[in-house]
């Protein structure tokens, strides 16, 4: 069984209102439903929230792999706005403050070619100024609050995790992104990962 993995209601949405036509719809936060093929879980925004119910969800469910689906925020000018991307390594990025800060990093080995590929680093904390952009701009093409914990507590289990995420703005921008753009770009996402089960159950 492979689990799909979101951050939050809203972005798992979609997918749950559409998957099996809604069989497994109408979960929360923390909460897991499954049938014979796939399981469906949220984890909640951040990395402890993240990090936690990984762990309690692999030792409660026997897993064949992770699918972690969700949105991201662009370091750069690629990708672009709306893109759906998979993710070849992943890296926590919460230790700036450090003199001399290392960042823990996974490469990922992801299942989805027909996706362009990028570095996501996992943050909590907020990018403010043309500087710290600058810095983080050398290290990563995307932002996000929860894939280094879901892959890294995924490998300490033996469980590939693959990424896809669908770009919904750029770290920086004061604008905030509407709710509208938010539901758009899960609808995107979750037909992707819908179109996806198929050769995931078959391989």
């Amino acid at each position: 069984m492979t689990g799909f993995v979101f951050t939050s209601q809203e972005e798992a949405a979609p997918f749950l209102a559409k998957y099996g036509r809604g069989r497994l719809d109408g979960i929360l936060e923390g909460e897991s439903a499954f049938d014979d093929d796939i399981l469906v879980t949220i984890v909640g925004i951040g990395k402890i929230k993240a990090t936690l119910r990984t762990e309690r969800l692999l030792k409660e469910h026997k897993l064949s792999s992770l699918v972690h689906v969700g949105t991201c925020l662009a370091l750069q000018d690629e990708p672009a706005l709306g893109e759906l991307i998979a993710a070849d390594q992943v890296f926590e990025g919460d230790r700036v403050e450090l003199s001399v800060p290392s960042y823990p990093r996974m490469p990922i080995d992801t299942r989805f070619k027909d996706l362009k590929s990028y570095r996501i680093v996992t943050q909590d904390h907020t990018v403010s100024g043309a500087t710290e952009l600058t810095y983080w701009q050398r290290l990563a093409h995307v932002s996000d609050p929860t894939a280094y914990p879901l892959a890294y507590v995924a490998a300490t289990h033996g469980v590939p995790c693959d990424i896809i995420k669908v770009v919904i703005g750029r770290v920086g921008e004061d604008k905030p992104i509407s709710r509208d753009k938010v539901s758009a770009a899960a609808e995107k996402v979750a037909d992707y990962a819908l179109s996806a089960i198929p050769g995931i159950l078959a391989a």
